[in-house]
């Protein structure tokens, strides 16, 4: 990140946005003699006869505003564009595309760099003095990074046996390790035999007396025997193949009849991680009612326990993302050890080790898998933004932070989750600050920041799950104000009683009750949202109906954040 300023001249390129807050002296021009102060009136601003209009435009806001770094923001969304393609693509044409933005772009920053003669002033000037020149190189070259990374995936998916046997139907064999924790299908038709899905990252197959190695995650559709099967054990499995969609992370689907061959147990951490969980979920079933099924989804993202009505609710009252893992869950976490490391007083370097050792601890148990490490990044950053104590770096963060998991899995590109767990990130550290900033007078800042976040969060994701969904909730930013209380709570009891419960049952059962009640009110939030008149109103499906929310979402963000009659005010 650079600063805010360069000395003696423009912004290195900075894309620049404003947030209330305090103002860069640096930033602010001299100004000639104006009239003398004037006290200010009974709402706070100054008298309208000897106001100024920047007076007039700063009348609601405690402080002049500060500069915000957003220039990553639109290096993060051409790199999103070419995680995309290149997902759907041949890998050479990919590489080829990678190998000339990387060549343009450091052309662009090679020009940039050159300093020019100013025929005005006589001193000499780059191009990087615009906000033109660096962004664009360094969109060219992050563009150019998510191509190559990704053509060097899909060329890796491509090779072997496997998807030669994917495209022509064959029946074959494959090995690997489960991803994840199996899910249990619903019935095709009523007394249909139970079928289970698994994700298995494979590297071997093998048919008709081939064999090769192989990259990538193979959903499998079995039968309930594959049920039983735990997350990191190695496995092999028969069954025809069939391909996997074009631009998914699968390569293929195997259909199964028969039950998995066990080649070897999980490692030692699998096999605490699922202990852990084991114990989440006795400890949930012990708990009465809407507390026991929310207990292990709210704590560790399991949500086995949760019935089909109170998942229901949840969705209508937009409270989904609570038994979901989220960065929410790692940003409690790295608090939680933060502050307990500093409460003891332990050096910073200290802190650091143990705060990345619990969320990476956090990972395991949730199990890595790519949705858990993009929320573990989200959560880094939005807890990067506050221990910083400068919000207004947040954008630069989450910009760089995109950039790499996009070098790192371009398919995350084309998921909802993702989609949803960005845009909320960026709403929080864009729209939350200023949302909050406007209602502190009225409402002090507890209560304004309290009601910005879900605001802003649902602003921001609403066109994203009308996508989904084409209804729009009602009652979804009333219920995140309510509800909101008891997530931290609901979640680092819950770790807590999973953490005590091997040596210590009276103790975790003393924090599950906690972590219960907790739940219990989230539940509750949930059903009388879902309950109330009116709770989901139909919208218009499909892109269009996007479109309209997006729009009608930015109208409401500017007369929150700005205010009915601003304008009017700067001309008077």
């Amino acid at each position: 990140m650079t600063p805010p300023r360069a000395r003696g001249g423009a912004d290195a390129g900075a894309v620049l946005a404003r947030a209330p807050g305090r103002r860069d002296p640096i930033r602010t021009p001299p100004t000639e003699p104006g009239p003398p102060e004037v006290p200010p009136t009974e709402g706070g601003g100054r008298h309208a006869a000897t106001a100024t209009p920047a007076d007039h435009a700063q009348d609601d806001i405690g402080d002049p505003p500060t500069t915000v770094d957003v220039r990553l923001i639109p290096v993060a969304v051409v790199a999103w564009l070419a995680a995309l393609v290149v997902v759907r693509v041949p890998s050479r044409p990919a590489l080829c595309a990678a190998v000339l933005g990387l060549v343009i772009g450091l052309g662009v920053l090679a020009v940039s760099r050159r300093p020019e003669h100013d025929e005005t002033s006589g001193a000499r000037r780059t191009w990087s003095g615009t906000p033109l020149g660096p962004v664009v190189a360094l969109c060219l070259l992050a563009s150019s990074a998510v191509l190559g990374a990704g053509a060097s995936q899909t060329s890796a998916r491509g090779d072997g046996l496997l998807p030669v046997l994917a495209h022509a139907g064959a029946v074959g064999r494959i090995e690997g390790v489960v991803v994840g924790d199996p899910t249990v299908l619903p019935p095709a038709w009523p007394g249909a035999p139970e079928r289970v899905r698994t994700l298995v990252a494979v590297d071997r197959a093998a048919a008709r007396g081939r064999e090769s190695g192989a990259t990538g995650q193979v959903l499998v559709l079995g039968p309930s025997s594959w049920g039983t099967v735990a997350s990191g054990a190695r496995v092999a499995a028969s069954g025809r193949l069939r391909p996997g969609e074009t631009g998914r992370r699968t390569v293929a689907v195997l259909l199964s009849s028969a039950a998995p061959d066990t080649v070897s147990a999980p490692s030692a951490p699998d096999v605490a991680a699922e202990e852990f969980r084991e114990g989440v979920r006795s400890l949930g079933a012990a708990l009465p009612g809407d507390a026991g099924a929310l207990f292990a989804g709210v704590t560790v993202g399991d949500t086995s326990a949760i019935p089909d009505d109170l998942a229901d609710a949840l969705r209508t009252a937009g409270l989904t993302h609570v038994t979901a893992v989220s960065g929410a869950h790692f940003s409690l976490v790295a608090a939680l050890v933060l502050a307990l490391t500093s409460a003891v007083r332990l050096p910073r370097p200290v802190r650091a080790v143990l705060t990345v050792a619990a969320m990476a601890a956090m990972v395991l148990v949730v199990h890595p898998s790519p949705s858990v490490l993009r929320a573990a990044a989200m959560g880094a950053v939005a807890l990067l933004g506050v221990l910083l104590g400068r919000p207004h770096r947040a954008p630069a963060a989450l910009g760089a932070t995109v950039v790499l998991l996009l070098v790192a899995d371009p398919w995350l590109a084309g998921e909802v989750g993702f989609v949803l767990s960005v845009l909320a990130t960026a709403a929080l550290v864009l729209l939350g600050g200023p949302l909050a900033d406007r209602g502190a007078g009225l409402l002090g800042r507890p209560v304004a920041t309290a009601l910005a976040l879900p605001v802003a969060a649902q602003l921001v994701c609403a066109p994203v799950i009308v996508l989904l969904t084409p209804a729009v909730s009602l009652y979804a930013v009333p219920a995140n104000v309510l509800a909101a209380p008891a997530v931290a709570p609901a979640t680092v009891l819950g770790l807590a009683a999973g953490c005590v419960a091997p040596w210590w049952s009276a103790g975790a059962e003393v924090l599950a009750l906690g972590a219960g009640a907790a739940c219990w009110w989230i539940g509750a939030v949930g059903r009388v949202a879902a309950a109330a008149p009116g709770s989901q109103v139909a919208w218009l499906p499909g892109w269009a109906g996007a479109a309209l929310l997006t729009v009608a979402g930015v109208c409401v963000a500017r007369l929150l954040v700005v205010g009915p009659g601003a304008p009017g005010r700067s001309r008077q």
